[in-house]
Parts: structure tokens; C-alpha cells; sequence
């Protein structure tokens, strides 16, 4: 998940003094320059849709601030949250370089800046500069050892306490922007933590309260605090 205290969305990439963490915009000069001038930076409020599965794949979004839900709806009209991405990610970028439509539906679950940049623009930066196309290829690995570490936590993973923990762990960590802090902000619903988690709304309420009473985790309003990760590790062993 996103880090706790709201970021200030830079005036440009150039002076974004959080792009030495971020996997694709930690660009040379000169490809940051040129990144620079490409796209638009545009603000959405929460729950705004940034596009929807089957949709033409017409740009590749970058997240500045905020996070978005990605999320794929089956036939029959079941919803799956596939991921939160977080400031850094690069959203649409497999169905533009595969040409095909979005596979899956992002969704703003706070306010966020995004940078939205044409497909054939994209295409055209990737061709001027070999580093961003291979800060391209890491960020879609990154998408594929994603999908595979949540693929593992659901079928691996013995108990539901155990994939709970994982999920809480690994958003403590994307929050921390290099940071020891383990607090974030728990934009979900108890009901899509359990849709993540493989389990339902009644046990994700359960464990988070038998967490907090062990003081494993504090909760303050929409803040949540991982006190003793080391417990909350040996759940998913």
C-alpha cells in the first residue's frame, strides 16, 4: 500500500525527489529530459477509473501520488483485486507494448497524479533511449514475479491468517519508500482485503482484532501501524 503521509505531486520529472526509488523513472539525464517533455500530468479524485478491462489500450499511465486498485471481473460478474499499485508503477504498459486491450480495470482508491502519455509516444520514447526500454522489461518482471508471489500466497499459504499477514507485511513495506516504518493507510474495505486474502469479510475482521489485541498491529482512523513484524512472518512460514 501507499505511504501514510500524502506526497505533494512534483511540478516535473526532473525535480521529483522520489524517483531515485522508483524502478522505471530513474532515468539518465538525457532520457529524463526527454520524459520530461512527453505526456500530461493530470490529478483524479478517488474512485475514478482510470480505464477498464477490454477497453483499447490508447496510453501508459505512470502513478506520481496515490494508489489505484487493479482489478479483472470474470464473466459471470466476479470481481478479483489483482494488485494496488503505488506511486512508481507503471499502469497499462503490457497491453500497450503486446497491442491488445486493457487486461485488467485500475481504479483511484485515493486522489492521485498520474502521468498519461500517448501509446505511439511511449512507444517512440522506448525507441530513443535503450535505458527506459530496459526499465520497461524490469517493470513488467516486476508485474510477472507480482502475480507469482500472489499466486504462491494463495495456494501455498495453509491458513488464512497466514495470507492475511502477508498481504499486511508486503504493503508495509511498499509504504516505507526506504523507510523502517511499517505504516500505512488502509484504503480497502474489510470485504476487498478478504477478496486479496482468499477468505472472507468475517475472518479478515476477526484476525485484524486478534492482531491488534496481540499488539502485533495499532490502528488509528484509516492508519495502520505493523508493531512486531517478526509475529506476523512466522504466520506465513
Amino acid at each position: 500500500m501507499g505511504s501514510f503521509r500524502p506526497q505533494h505531486p512534483p511540478e516535473d520529472c526532473i525535480n521529483c525527489e522520489h524517483r531515485h526509488l522508483r524502478m522505471f523513472c530513474n532515468l539518465t539525464p538525457e532520457a529524463l529530459q526527454d520524459y520530461d517533455g512527453i505526456g500530461v500530468m493530470t490529478s483524479h479524485a478517488q474512485d475514478t477509473k482510470l480505464f477498464i478491462e477490454g477497453d483499447p489500450a490508447r496510453n501508459v499511465l505512470v502513478i506520481c501520488t496515490g494508489r489505484v486498485k487493479i482489478s479483472s471481473t470474470s464473466r459471470d460478474g466476479k470481481t478479483m483485486i489483482l494488485k494496488i499499485a503505488a506511486p512508481g508503477d507503471v499502469m497499462g504498459l503490457s497491453a500497450v507494448l503486446a497491442n491488445v486491450p486493457y487486461e485488467v480495470t485500475a481504479e483511484t482508491i485515493e486522489p492521485c497524479h498520474v502521468k498519461t502519455v500517448r501509446k505511439q509516444e511511449f512507444l517512440d520514447f522506448l525507441g530513443r533511449h535503450g535505458v527506459a526500454s530496459m526499465h520497461a522489461a524490469q517493470s513488467l518482471s516486476s508485474e510477472y514475479l507480482t502475480v507469482f508471489h500472489d499466486a504462491k500466497r494463495l495456494a501455498l499459504s495453509g491458513s488464512a491468517a497466514g495470507r492475511l499477514a502477508r498481504l499486511l507485511l508486503d504493503w508495509g513495506h511498499a509504504s516505507g519508500n526506504g523507510k523502517t516504518e511499517n505504516r500505512f493507510t488502509m484504503a480497502l474495505t474489510h470485504e476487498e482485503i478478504a477478496n486479496m486474502a482468499g477468505t472472507s469479510r468475517e475472518t479478515v475482521t476477526r484476525l485484524l482484532n486478534q492482531f491488534r489485541r496481540d499488539q502485533w498491529i495499532t490502528i488509528k482512523g484509516a492508519s495502520m501501524t505493523i508493531v512486531k513484524p517478526d509475529q506476523l512472518e512466522r504466520l506465513t512460514a
